[in-house]
């Protein structure tokens, strides 16, 4: 009986893969949840290069869809920013989808997230990061439209520190925006939930500065590999292009991650 319900909802979930491959995007978070009752879980990491030199963070994250329209990520971060590896902080991010627009193909949706982050460093900035850097909190929308093997993704978003920061020098909240796009290359025809999908990626990610004007510009192409519709691979690197926020490290920085899902990890039938 368990083996009959783990493959009827692998079955399931191939049979939308070809309408949720394309809206994985790496670099943001679609409007879609991942399938209910079930657990992802990534681990991430990012290398940057402030000031000539190199830095990397890791990231753990553990991922749960409750149903259809809410899912919730807590992320654990350890890094070597103020010069040897530790742990940082904490993040837990939450996500309500409130549209569901489905056709043949194609389909439209909408959701609402926010994040709440704890940081251990004491770091100073233009731009506020609470995934590792800042303690805070986080809001906003997202919208993905998905037409056939093409996706697109906008978001907005507001955020908040809650460290120590100087009003105009360093302000404590910043909006963020981006405009995310998802092709899906392979396979061109769906025949079974075994073949490997690869998905190409490239976003736009801008934020602005509220207090002093100031805003920034990221271009973030990336590549992306599913195997057996459960595990995922993402490449990424993301620069900047235009804008004079101050910057640590996001002006260039590689995210190599790997995600494996568990699904009907949550379900109670046997």
């Amino acid at each position: 009986m368990v083996r009959k319900t783990i493959g009827l909802v692998i079955l399931s979930f191939w049979a939308n893969l070809s309408l949720l491959a394309q809206e994985l995007y790496v670099f943001t978070e679609p409007a879609s949840n991942m399938p209910a009752q079930s657990i992802g879980v990534r681990i991430t990491n990012e290398g940057m290069f402030p000031a000539g030199s190199f830095k990397s963070r890791s990231i753990a994250e553990v991922m749960v869809g409750l149903n259809k329209s809410v899912m919730f990520h807590v992320q654990g971060f350890v890094s070597d920013m103020d010069g040897r590896y530790q742990l940082e902080g904490a993040s837990f991010y939450l996500k309500y989808r409130f549209l569901s627009l489905d056709n043949a193909q194609s389909h439209f949706r909408g959701a609402a997230f926010g994040r709440v982050s704890s940081s251990r460093r004491k770091f100073a900035s233009e731009d506020i990061n609470l995934e590792g850097d800042n303690s805070g909190f986080q809001g906003g929308l997202v919208f993905t439209q998905l037409i056939h093997k093409l996706a697109l993704s906008s978001t907005i978003g507001y955020s908040k520190s809650l460290g120590t920061r100087t009003a105009l020098t360093n302000p404590n909240e910043i909006i963020s925006y981006s405009l995310s796009s998802g092709y899906l290359l392979l396979p061109f025809v769906y025949k079974n939930y075994n073949q490997p999908n690869f998905n190409l990626y490239f976003e736009m990610l801008g934020r602005s500065n509220p207090v002093n004007g100031k805003s920034t510009l990221d271009f973030a192409p990336a590549l992306q590999v599913i195997l057996d519709s459960k595990t995922r691979i993402d490449l990424g690197y993301r620069f900047n292009v235009a804008g004079n926020i101050e910057n640590a490290y996001l002006k260039n920085m590689y995210l190599a991650r790997v995600e494996f899902n568990f699904f009907n990890a949550l379900s109670k039938k046997q």
